[in-house]
């Protein structure tokens, strides 16, 4: 147990290396044409938490949720459920607030990263015509990703929901600090896992050149599959993209609410604060890439993306020894 979660530490590690490397040793790609594409995302997504934050009318997105739970003399007023309503708000807010930009941009930008993975390194920069053909595929894809975000949304939000309406008889202590901030790990855990799979789902459909659904299958497979390596390959991203969330709340929203305007200087912290967003997104891009280049390459597969093993019954020669079974992979 401990060598494979020593090996996954490893393989974590050199990933991580290897797709820095790779930016940096395109640099000049990445920094100017897909990191420019995915700035206006990047600004929606942080100006959609910032509105959503500071929105109360977000608190009344599930009324029908709470009308049904007073007659079981649950308090909808609750710390436990304002968090929860909160988050699933802020969730929905910004894959919608942000659709437009996602849909165009960020979807060029992903598709121009990933072909230029794919190409050899004198193919740098890549032209535009070559992307045309595959650009409604990815642009499904993408629109099939923003809904199972929020459907995978939804579902948490209920669930966390049932387990409060049967846990407050029991006068469980929801409100308790330690009990909110396992609760948030765990939804932001679920949002994590469905963000891996729609950023796999992105890269099997130009890498594989398949449909929406078989390309959503296969990422869920494999996020299923290697779920310990592709959260930790996420992690330092996620962890990233959290401190330069908080620090356009501290260094731009908290400013234009203190001087009532923005200025200049202002503009041009927040335009430097996306511009670091964008950064993070495209060297997730990459590590993707990089990921499932090395799961594809580790587990052959056919046209149907199936993968072939063959199971044996080896016996030792002792008596008393158990049999055991050897997996062995078959080539296609």
């Amino acid at each position: 147990m401990e060598e494979t979660a020593y090996f996954h530490e490893q393989k974590t590690v050199k990933m991580m290396r290897s797709s820095i490397y790779t930016f940096l040793q395109h640099y000049q790609f990445f920094t100017t044409i897909p990191l420019l594409l995915i700035l206006p995302f990047s600004a929606s997504i942080l100006l959609s938490q910032a509105l959503s934050a500071s929105s109360s009318l977000l608190l009344l997105t599930i009324p029908a949720c709470f009308n049904s739970l007073q007659a079981t003399e649950f308090s909808p007023t609750s710390k436990f459920v304002t968090l929860f309503n909160m988050n699933f708000s802020q969730t929905v807010f910004s894959s919608i607030f942000s659709l437009p930009f996602a849909l165009t941009s960020l979807v060029i930008a992903k598709g121009l990263i990933i072909q230029a993975l794919i190409y050899h390194k004198s193919s740098f920069p890549l032209p535009f015509n070559s992307f045309r053909p595959i650009y409604k595929p990815l642009l499904v894809t993408q629109l099939c990703n923003s809904v199972f975000t929020i459907i995978v949304s939804a579902t948490a939000f209920s669930i966390f929901l049932a387990a409060l309406y049967f846990l407050e008889p029991s006068r469980f202590p929801l409100n308790n600090p330690l009990a909110l901030l396992v609760a948030r790990l765990i939804f932001y855990s679920i949002l994590a896992n469905a963000g891996v799979v729609c950023n796999l789902a992105l890269i099997i459909t130009e890498m594989e050149n398949c449909v929406w659904y078989t390309a959503l299958r296969r990422a869920l497979l494999l996020s299923w599959s290697r779920s310990s390596m592709t959260l930790s390959v996420k992690l330092p991203i996620n962890l990233g993209i959290l401190a330069i969330e908080v620090l356009f709340r501290y260094r731009v929203i908290r400013v234009y609410h203190l001087l009532g305007k923005i200025g200049p200087p202002l503009a041009l912290e927040g335009l430097l604060i996306a511009y670091l967003y964008s950064l993070l997104i495209v060297l997730d891009t990459i590590a993707s890439c990089l990921f499932f280049k090395s799961c594809k390459s580790n587990f052959p597969t056919d046209q149907a993306g199936r993968y072939y093993y063959q199971i044996r019954l080896v016996k030792k020669e002792s008596s008393n020894s158990c049999a055991k079974l050897e997996i062995i992979e078959v080539q296609p």
